[in-house]
């Protein structure tokens, strides 16, 4: 079985940067995207994955792993041979966020993106509403950690990488990663109000200590 490629920053930015189109029921591609699409994450360690990341400019999300504790786990090379076989499963097509509250923080990373780590404000929850694989349509809502992956990937559908919005960008191979973020962990500001008000409100106090003497 041949390998499927990832689409990165380095051979192919402009095809990451597209706007991903919405999937319809008749998309005859649909199911063998999807199966592309799982057994890419299945045989690769990432946390989640947007189709555009392997080629494939549609609206669809795959989720694997947003349990935090073993992301945590992971950064100290703690994992166990189930929790590296631990895998959420999820597919959501054609997402629409519906609602953001509160604001967190943390040191993003992405396959496509390579060594480039990004510091990046997300909601604390989002409220999304999409079609699962069986085109049911459906509304949930994701807190803390998840959160932040899925509107990590929800951004890659609208060609947005998480080096675009980082208030700072470090280089970083994988082990550097691992060591920098058991002392930069996720950060949880507020759990309410509006997001966007928020982040505006951290980036003028953040101006402002910046401009203190």
């Amino acid at each position: 079985m041949e390998d499927i490629p990832l689409i990165t920053i380095e051979n192919e930015e402009s095809f990451l940067r597209q706007i991903s189109k919405p999937v319809n029921e008749e998309d005859l591609d649909l199911e063998n995207d999807l199966k592309k699409l799982e057994r890419y994450c299945k045989e690769n360690q990432v946390l989640a994955l947007a189709a555009i990341q392997i080629g494939i400019p549609k609206r669809i999300i795959y989720l694997k792993n947003t349990n935090l504790k073993l992301v945590q786990k992971k950064q100290e090379n703690k994992l166990t041979k189930e929790d590296e076989m631990y895998n959420e499963a999820r597919i959501l097509i054609n997402p629409i966020i519906k609602e953001k509250i509160g604001l967190t923080e943390y040191w993003e990373a992405c396959a496509s993106c390579l060594d480039s780590m990004g510091l990046v404000k997300r909601p604390y929850e989002i409220v999304i509403e999409y079609l699962d694989k069986n085109w049911k349509k459906c509304q949930e809502t994701f807190t803390g950690f998840p959160a932040t992956v899925l509107s990590h990937e929800l951004d890659h559908l609208d060609g947005i990488l998480h080096i675009d919005i980082a208030e700072e960008v470090l280089n970083m191979k994988l082990e550097e990663r691992k060591k920098f973020r058991q002392t930069h962990d996720y950060k949880i500001f507020e759990k309410k109000g509006n997001f966007s008000e928020l982040s505006e409100i951290k980036k003028d106090c953040t101006l402002t200590k910046s401009m203190l003497p």
